[in-house]
């Protein structure tokens, strides 16, 4: 009876690690001045929130609020910061 919502919380679970780890990733190779000009906070900040989003999400604790902060970097920070190159 449990399986269905078993399955349903493991795909959140995916899909949350998977966009955290794109933001994490994405976060790593902007360039430093991008953050600076977009006026976004620094770099070392959202790598340092994204990582710590990214165990969070690894070992299953607080993936909702993994989610969220990977869902604000990739929402808006990534829009403001990808014009820079």
């Amino acid at each position: 009876m449990l399986q269905p919502i078993a399955g349903v919380f493991f795909l959140i679970y995916v899909v949350a690690l998977a966009v955290t780890l794109w933001a994490l990733i994405d976060a790593a190779i902007r360039p430093t001045r991008a953050f600076v000009a977009a006026e976004k906070r620094t770099k070392q900040f959202w790598v340092a929130v994204l990582a710590v989003a990214a165990l969070a999400a690894y070992i299953r604790i607080f993936t909702f609020l993994a989610l969220i902060a990977a869902l604000v970097y990739l929402l808006d920070v990534r829009p403001a910061v990808r014009s820079y190159r």
